[in-house]
This record gives structure tokens, C-alpha cells and sequence, in this order.
């Protein structure tokens, strides 16, 4: 049983050396005529990249930070300095000045590794460092890699190894960098093989499997979740160098993908996509991903030919609940039950467990001596953030669910994103599943705004479909439409049409960066005033 990420690689290039481990769909800028590394080719890379790490003096102790976009040599540095025992620090590669600086400094990395593009925006944060890493192109590694500044731990390496430090999105405040080690990413792909045995719609097949992964590796969703269940099971991870709606389906089928992995409005930019007839010419089994709006996910699965399955999970967490049995509740945000021996709860404001279909904070934990195995090890520099998630024996995720009589969980909202009108509690999540099926909304966010009266009031930011005018008539009949079918307090209060809004990597909208600082949306021009329409019935 491997003991370490590469250890893991080493057991599949012996079991299954000629399969793909990595492969490039045709079209990137950087493989034009695609690629495919088997395990012994990735094997090879990877010990011959280790030694020159350890020659350099680069081991235990040590954190190295890679700036590779989603390329293959992204998951060969990976391997390689796992298997001396360096930890990673991933970098997103939309990262500014300000933000490279923070994660830098914040990481403690003694080096970084990058594409040449972004070496002369490195170097400047690095001179404005204390203690400043080593900048390398990437293409310099195998003739020039500088000695390492400080001299490595002596000690083995072993599933408690740290191994990777994956920063939050930092939506409240700076990104928390959550220490991540071993046994987190070999227990996230072990989960995802308990899962697939359980006799529901998510399975892996063992050297058959090509999944494919569009999302950026910087985030645990591609760089562990999609990873870790191909690298254990001699499967194909395949790369596209970032999604693109159009290329979608020609990458999927010329990729030869058998299980597609999503997030955010994947979904929904998909099946605004004209039907072609590549769209069912794949040989997809399955789908999975979080955050698939319900009122599409029926469309979605009659449309494209395949079952999606509704997960949940966090990057503190490392593991997650899937909504893969039947029957499945397709129209509402289910997110599954958990697996033993991960147990959850739901608990009230108070910390006592809620009753059923009552909603309240999602807490999960490990059954067994060690609750915490297998989850991240800790926030880099911040124990108390650490401990304050863990109170009470169990971790604390922010999300907002309610369980039915079933067991099964139902995704509300981030507790965060809750909004409070004359007190009442509103998740913005429902207002939005509501209002996307509306035939003039694209695009869709639900923001808190200030209001003299209540308090906070609802405003729907809304990017109009194509060909739907974005004008007040549009903005009374989303008014209308939500109002039928939720209480009247929840419709928006404000209206005010986008012509775009800023995606996060992970093609989420990214509601903090839709106005400035301090910005007052309702005064902006074309902000439709709509709070004289709520009435109760």
C-alpha cells in the first residue's frame, strides 16, 4: 500500500506501465497536436526530475511553489518533489502583484517553479520580499535549478508528510493556506473507490477510465479529486489546457473521456450551447460535479445522454457525499448521504443537532479514534481558525443544509451568503435556482443590498439571455416569476442587468468582484426598483 503520492505512481506504472496516465486533448497552445504520457513515461520524467531536486538539496521541510497553469509538467514537479518529500504550493495564474506577494510570503516557499511568461512577475515580488524564493522557468529546471537555501529535515516520508498547501479562495477575509498531506490525497482517492463500490451510478474502472477535467489544478477539485482516483486505479486524467464551451464535446469525444468532472456554470453554459451531434457521439458514463443548478439537472442528463451526480465537499475536508442512488431527488440541490465511516450532522444555531428537514449548519467528522484523519492537518500559521472549525469534536463546514427522514442532505447556502430582511433568513441559492430557469436570465447572482426599511433587501444581478432585452418589462416578469413561487419576501427588490460578471477560476461568479469596494449597486444607472411590488398575498 503506497505511502506517499508517488509511491502510488510507482504502484500503478509496475501494475499497468503502457496505459495513459496524462493526456492533452488536441488544440492547446502548448500541444497542439495533443499528447498522452503512459505511467512508465510519467515514471521516468519524474525519477529523473526527483534526483535533480535531491542533488540540489531540496527534501523535507521544504515547500516549492508552481506557477504551470494546468500543463502536464505541472503534475511531473508534483510527483517529483513528493517523492524527496517537498511539499507544493500551487499558484493561480490570475494571481496579481498584491496576491503573489501575500501567498509568497505567506507559504514560506524557498523556490518557485513557472512558465517562463510569468518569471519577470515573480521576480518582482520577490524582490520585494524579506525572504525571498529562487525564480526558475520551468525550462531551466533539468541544466540550472539553483542549491536550495536551507538544508532539508532529516526523517522518512510517509502518509503524515506534509505534501501540498492549497489556499482558500478567501472570500472573508485572506486566503487561509489549508497544510494538506499524504494521507489527505491518497484517502480522497480511497474514498472516491469506496464510493464507486457502492453499488450506486458513480464507478471506476480499473485501467479503463479516462476522466476528464477541465477545471484548474491549483484548486482541489482537478488537482486532487479528479487525480488521485485515476492515479490508483492506472487510469487516464485528461487535461484541456482550460474549458471552453465550444471545444467541449470535440475534446471530450476526441479524448476518448468516460467520465466528465464539472463545477459552477459548466452546466448551464453547455446546454446554452446550439445541439450538435457530437453532443451524443461521446462515451460518457457519468458526470459529476457541485453546484449543478436543480431546475437544469433534468434537462441536462435528457439532453447529453448521461446521469449527473450532485456532490458535495470542501477543500478542508477531502472527502464528499454524492447523490448516486436511486431514486434520486433530480429538481432539488440533494447532495447524498454520508459514507461510513464519514458521519455528518446537522446542527442548529445553538450546536445541538436540528431535526429533520430543519436547517442548519452541515458538521462532518471520521467515525473512530482519530475524527480528524484524512481531512486537511491544519491552517498554515493559524490554530485558532484551526481549532474553532474543529469545536466540538466536529468539523464545522458554513454550508447551510437541511436531512430529510431519508438521511439524504439538501445544499441551502454558505452561511455567508445568507441574507437577513426584516428578519428573515434568505438564501440567496434559492432565489437564484428559481430565477435561472427564467427564460431571460443567462446568467444569474443574488446580492444583499442596504435598505433604510429592512434592513438588507435582495438584489438579482442578472447577465439577460441572448436576444432578451435587458429592461424593465424583463425586470418585471422575473420579478412576477419568482414571486409565484417563493414567499413574496424573497423576490429581488432590485433588478439590475450586466452585460457580463467576473468567473472565478472554477467557472463560478464571483460576487465579490461584480462592484468595487463600498460600491452602492441600487445607484448605479439602469438599477430597477422593484421593492414596492413586495407585498404579501
Amino acid at each position: 500500500m503506497a505511502e506517499t503520492i508517488f509511491g502510488a505512481l510507482q504502484e500503478s506504472a509496475a501494475v499497468a506501465p503502457d496505459n495513459a496516465l496524462i493526456c492533452v486533448p488536441k488544440g492547446s497552445s502548448y500541444a497542439p497536436d495533443g499528447l498522452e504520457w503512459t505511467y512508465a513515461e510519467v515514471l521516468r520524467r519524474v525519477a529523473d526530475l526527483a534526483a535533480r531536486y535531491e542533488r540540489a538539496g531540496y527534501g523535507l521541510g521544504h515547500r516549492v511553489a508552481l506557477l504551470l497553469e494546468n500543463r502536464p509538467e505541472y503534475f511531473v514537479h508534483l510527483l517529483a518533489l513528493n517523492a524527496v518529500g517537498v511539499s507544493v504550493v500551487p499558484v493561480n495564474p490570475d494571481h496579481r502583484h498584491a496576491e503573489l506577494k501575500y501567498q509568497l510570503s505567506h507559504c514560506g516557499a524557498v523556490l518557485v517553479v513557472a512558465l517562463s511568461h510569468y518569471v519577470a512577475r515573480l521576480q518582482a515580488v520577490a524582490a520585494e520580499l524579506e525572504q525571498a524564493p529562487e525564480i526558475i522557468d520551468v525550462d531551466e529546471v533539468l541544466e540550472n535549478l539553483p542549491p536550495a537555501s536551507q538544508r532539508a529535515i532529516a526523517g522518512p516520508l510517509g502518509r503524515a508528510t506534509e505534501a501540498a498547501v492549497f489556499y482558500t479562495s478567501g472570500t472573508t477575509g485572506r486566503p487561509k493556506g489549508c497544510l494538506v498531506t499524504n494521507d489527505y490525497w491518497l484517502s480522497a482517492g480511497e474514498w472516491i473507490l469506496t464510493l464507486a463500490k457502492g453499488g450506486g451510478i458513480f464507478s471506476v474502472e480499473p485501467g479503463r477510465d479516462r476522466l476528464f477535467n477541465p477545471l484548474p489544478v491549483f484548486h482541489v477539485h482537478a488537482g486532487v479529486v479528479a487525480f488521485m482516483p485515476m492515479l490508483l486505479t492506472q487510469g487516464c486524467l485528461i487535461r484541456p489546457e482550460h474549458f471552453s464551451a465550444k471545444r467541449w464535446w470535440s475534446e471530450v469525444t476526441a479524448s476518448r473521456a468516460t467520465i466528465v468532472h464539472y463545477i459552477g456554470v459548466v452546466p448551464q453554459a453547455l446546454l446554452a450551447l446550439e445541439e450538435a451531434p457530437e453532443e451524443r457521439g461521446h462515451g460518457v458514463r457519468f458526470g459529476f460535479g457541485a453546484g449543478m443548478e436543480p431546475a437544469v439537472h433534468a434537462r441536462f442528463e435528457s439532453r447529453f445522454g448521461f446521469p449527473h451526480v450532485e456532490v458535495w465537499g470542501m477543500t478542508e475536508v477531502g472527502r464528499w457525499t454524492a447523490n448516486d442512488r436511486k431514486p434520486r431527488p433530480v429538481g432539488a440541490r440533494g447532495i447524498g448521504r454520508p459514507m461510513m465511516p464519514l458521519e455528518a450532522k446537522v446542527f442548529d444555531e445553538d450546536g445541538r443537532e436540528a431535526s429533520r428537514n430543519t436547517e442548519g449548519e452541515l458538521v462532518v467528522r471520521l467515525a473512530g479514534e482519530d475524527p480528524r484523519r484524512g481531512f486537511f492537518a491544519g491552517y498554515l500559521g493559524d490554530d485558532a481558525a484551526t481549532e474553532a472549525g474543529w469545536r466540538g469534536g466536529w468539523w464545522h463546514s458554513g454550508d447551510v443544509v437541511r436531512q430529510d427522514e431519508s438521511g439524504m442532505l439538501y445544499f441551502v447556502d454558505r452561511k455567508k451568503n445568507m441574507i437577513r430582511r426584516a428578519g428573515e433568513n434568505i438564501a440567496a441559492t434559492e432565489v437564484e435556482t428559481v430565477l435561472c430557469a427564467h427564460p431571460a436570465v443567462g446568467q444569474i447572482a443574488i446580492l444583499p443590498v442596504p435598505d433604510e426599511k429592512t434592513g438588507e433587501e435582495i438584489l438579482a444581478c442578472i447577465v439577460p439571455s441572448p436576444d432578451c432585452p435587458a429592461d424593465a418589462r424583463s425586470a418585471r416578469s422575473v420579478f412576477d416569476y419568482c414571486n409565484e413561487q417563493l414567499a413574496y419576501y424573497k423576490a429581488p427588490g432590485w433588478i439590475l442587468f450586466l452585460d457580463s460578471m467576473p468567473l472565478t477560476a472554477t467557472q463560478k461568479v464571483s460576487k465579490a468582484q461584480i462592484f468595487a469596494p463600498g460600491q452602492d449597486p441600487t445607484l448605479l444607472p439602469g438599477a430597477i426598483d422593484l421593492r414596492a411590488m413586495k407585498r404579501r398575498k
